[in-house]
């Protein structure tokens, strides 16, 4: 009995490691399809928030009025390609008669294609490692509309490349003082001042924003001394 058991677990053990050797081709592929149809556009900003946000929502009619903005300054725009605030960054896009790009992700729940993501550029992907590599190569700039964990994961990706200098600095802007004060006060409280485990200049990477014309203003301001370029 304990022998057949065995011999059972070794099989499964070995089913699931040609499983992973088969998964890297999978894996490839997403990354070779992204890169080939995003190398394609120019200086794009993204734009990151809650899929939960419904239009009408104050979060929701600010994220349309600042992609638009963007939009009109010549940036395409990038979104998560689902509901809520992705699905207002790209309405805006539109509006704004900029680039409109969906980066969708295969979930459960709450994730499904949206109507205003350009036609050419609306991306699928089962791997969220690989969509993340997709938003931080081909983005010039990064707005932080308010969230929920998927949010505060993109936030923290960004802010640690940009941190460990594996990505070159960007424009990193949170959307909504009274949503994001206390998560930047507590960090400058507790993580630079009390633990030392964050330092100050690290804090100064961002910036937050109310108005579709203040996160604008800063895109701008940063790019009138600071060249537009890859990130890697």
């Amino acid at each position: 009995m304990k022998e057949s058991i065995r011999m059972t677990k070794q099989r499964r053990w070995s089913e699931s490691k040609g499983h992973s050797s088969w998964q890297i081709f999978k894996i490839m592929a997403e990354f070779v399809d992204g890169f080939e149809a995003l190398a394609k556009l120019g200086p794009c900003i993204s734009i990151f928030g809650s899929a939960r946000t419904q239009p009408g929502h104050a979060h929701y009619e600010l994220a349309i009025e600042i992609s638009k903005r963007l939009a009109e300054e010549g940036f395409g725009i990038i979104s998560g390609g689902g509901p809520g605030i992705m699905e207002a960054a790209n309405k805006g896009a539109q509006l704004g008669g900029g680039k409109s790009v969906g980066l969708n992700i295969e979930l459960p729940f709450e994730q499904h294609s949206n109507p205003f993501i350009d036609r050419d550029a609306n991306l699928n992907f089962e791997y969220f490692f690989v969509r993340k590599t997709m938003f931080t190569k081909y983005s010039q700039g990064f707005i932080m509309m308010p969230g929920g964990f998927g949010t505060m994961d993109e936030f923290f990706e960004v802010a640690t490349l940009i941190q460990t200098g594996k990505m070159l600095q960007v424009p990193l802007i949170l959307v909504g003082n009274d949503y994001w004060r206390g998560l930047v006060t507590w960090m400058q409280e507790i993580m630079v001042e009390r633990a030392s485990y964050v330092s100050p200049e690290d804090i100064n990477l961002l910036q937050i924003a109310d108005t579709a014309d203040e996160v604008a203003q800063h895109v701008l301001n940063f790019y009138s001394k600071n060249p537009l370029q890859p990130n890697f």
